[in-house]
């Protein structure tokens, strides 16, 4: 009898290990079909691409004004197009301080990110507070900014450029309440008042809100000259002319 449980108790510890290592190679599976599954955008090697950085709390307007202003250049002719697409540090669902749900297109922590000619800072509710602890974000900035033709940032967007280290010895502007703030955690840094925005080699910094639609369009007139920056303006009903702007652009 003794033999005999035994044998049953072997035989039921092999069961136990089979489902083990059944669920293992289930679980394997899952992962990898999920990761078959996802859907990166296409993006045409001929065009600028164009990466906008979020996370939870982002705000919407920092966020879609100049989105909406550097896709639209795909329906201008004759001149190098922007792909957009957004990077986070997650696959997850992203939440905008208003409300607005996101699927991130790429995760920078995991994916494979194509080379970013443009990165565009938002700004986010923690981007004074933790957000500047992020070293993985800060990283993912430092790293960027070693390939990118352009940095931008909007708002308080500024304050994470700050923190990565990639604004020494360049002027810049973040919000308008939050200069003071600014100045105060970064002492060294040359931070103005009184502008909408500051173009200062590959660096735009803007004030934020609704004029983060300026600064975009300031950048596409850089690029593609008055004309172009007129007509995606009008595209949105916005009405355009960059010397009606305070801004400042430093020239070296």
């Amino acid at each position: 009898m003794k033999y005999v449980i035994t044998v049953i108790v072997f035989f039921g510890m092999i069961s136990c290990g089979e489902n083990v290592k059944s669920e293992r190679i289930i679980s394997k599976n899952n992962a990898e079909t999920a990761e078959a599954a996802k859907q990166f955008p296409k993006l045409d090697s001929s065009r600028y691409n164009v990466a906008f950085l979020i996370m939870d709390g982002v705000y919407n307007t920092e966020l879609t004004a100049p989105y909406d202003i550097f896709q639209h250049t795909i329906f201008r002719e004759n001149i190098k197009a922007m792909n957009v697409f957004t990077v986070a540090n997650t696959d997850n669902t992203i939440t905008s301080f208003e409300g607005l749900r996101i699927i991130p297109d790429f995760n920078y922590l995991t994916d494979r990110i194509p080379k970013i000619d443009i990165l565009v800072v938002p700004s986010a509710e923690h981007h004074l507070d933790t957000d500047l602890d992020d070293e993985a974000m800060l990283d993912f900035i430092r790293k960027t900014d070693k390939q990118a033709t352009f940095v931008t940032s909007h708002c308080d967007g500024a304050f994470v450029l700050a923190k990565a280290g990639v604004l020494e010895g360049v002027v810049s502007t973040t919000f308008p309440s939050d200069i003071d703030a600014m100045k105060a955690m970064f002492p060294h840094l040359d931070i103005r008042k009184d502008v909408l925005f500051v173009h200062d080699g590959k660096y735009i910094t803007s004030a934020g809100g609704a004029k983060s639609f300026e600064a975009a369009l300031y950048l596409c007139e850089f690029l593609y000259g008055k004309e172009i920056a007129q007509s995606l303006a009008g595209g949105l009903v916005i009405d355009w002319n960059l010397n009606t702007v305070p801004h400042t652009v430093i020239q070296k």
